[in-house]
């Protein structure tokens, strides 16, 4: 087996957890630069398997990479050379003139973290040999790191990367009209007639209007219950970023009773807007009533306009200590008003879910997507589903 040597340690440097993480993300990418196939999936897993095994142990290490990234045996010897470079510092033994084809594997680095000297050694690359630049961050880790594991910096560095977010939804016809080029729309009469006036009042060209479009009103229902708080402080900050970001949002929080928090988190400054929406809301952590909030919400605000045909998102675990019965009726009549309804659930990424909490199944039959909110990447695939460029989500 090329490249397989006794056991080695990595440089004799034992990497923090924060570390062991950006090595497995790097390490990946350069086996991606190489032409090998390796899934988010698999990445994650050697993640998780370099946390349990360590850094320091090289049979260890290349064993847990091997059986997760590895997925075709013709990768073998192309992953080999590459995880001696990138954990050996070796550059192979085997001579050019025996293997003509076979190209060496340089590895040149560079992060913008204190920590990057964990994060494998380097190599001097002479000037025939590709090269593999690498550049990487907290910020990669970040984005599928879980909410709920989240340190205040982490969290306002992930607020940041959430306002950059464009939630844009398909836009709707409006009443108002627009110029149109197309002839098959209702003449412009105005217009025709002031242009004719440069022709001696003869209409040489003709001018159309048609309906426009505006933006759909987007509608953010948070659970800010006992059994949210790992991720209600996140997802708040998320809220707040679109609330902030955009026109036409409308933010509750959802508890034992309804709180309607969109003028408090429309300031532009965050913190202070989460100040005041968390002084606003005054069930923080406490129960959930989705049934007896959603129909406060279908009846004085939802049924009566501000949901129709709006996208809304309802954020929650669907743990629920009122009658299911109540919410499934509420559910759908929200459903029949709504452009999209989209239920966002920070459980959902948890291996073996199953949709077994009782309001989480009675709410679910009527939900147009049903998708993770755990991660910023989650946030981006909400974002994606919300503009309608994802298929619809399963329901399970």
């Amino acid at each position: 087996m090329a490249g397989f040597a006794p056991p080695v340690s990595h440089g004799g440097r034992t990497a923090s957890p924060d570390a062991a993480e950006r090595m497995a993300t790097a390490f990946a990418r350069v086996l991606r630069g190489l032409g090998l196939s390796v899934p988010i999936g698999c990445v994650l897993t050697f993640a998780q398997a370099l946390g349990a095994v360590g850094v320091n142990q090289r049979d260890r290490v290349y064993w847990a990479a091997r059986s997760t990234l590895v997925r075709r045996p013709e990768d073998l010897a192309l992953f080999d050379r590459a995880f001696a470079v990138f954990w050996e510092d070796k550059r192979g033994d085997t001579s050019p003139a025996a293997e003509p084809e076979t190209q060496h594997i340089t590895i040149v680095m560079d992060s913008d973290d204190a920590d990057s000297d964990d994060a494998g050694s380097l190599a001097a690359p002479p000037d025939n040999d590709p090269t593999i630049h690498l550049r990487f961050s907290a910020i990669e880790m970040l984005r599928h790191k879980d909410f709920g594991a989240y340190s205040d910096d982490e969290l306002h560095l992930a607020h940041q990367l959430m306002s950059s977010l464009r939630f844009a939804g398909p836009p709707r016809q409006s009443l108002r009209l627009a110029a149109s080029k197309r002839q098959r729309h209702r003449p412009d009469l105005r217009r025709t007639v002031r242009a004719s006036l440069r022709s001696g009042g003869e209409p040489v060209r003709r001018y159309y209007r048609e309906p426009g479009e505006r933006m759909r009103r987007m509608v953010l229902l948070l659970d800010v219950s006992g059994s949210m708080e790992p991720y209600a402080r996140a997802l708040l900050r998320f809220v707040q970023a679109a609330v902030a970001g955009r026109q036409r949002v409308e933010a509750f929080a959802l508890g034992t009773r309804l709180t309607r928090v969109t003028k408090e988190l429309s300031s532009r400054d965050p913190d202070k807007a989460l100040s005041q929406a968390s002084h606003r809301v005054s069930d923080w952590s406490g129960g959930t009533r989705l049934g007896e909030c959603l129909r406060r919400f279908n009846d004085e605000w939802g049924v009566r306009g501000m949901a129709r045909g709006a996208i809304v998102v309802v954020l929650s675990d669907g743990w629920d200590r009122g009658d299911p019965q109540l919410l499934a009726e509420q559910m759908q009549r929200l459903q029949r008003i709504t452009h999209n309804l989209i239920w966002v659930n920070p459980l959902k990424v948890t291996p073996g879910y199953a949709p077994l909490a009782r309001g989480m199944a009675a709410a679910l039959p009527y939900v147009d997507h049903f998708v993770e909110g755990h991660s910023l990447a989650a946030m981006e695939e909400l974002a994606q589903v919300i503009s309608g460029t994802t298929a619809r989500a399963a329901h399970a």
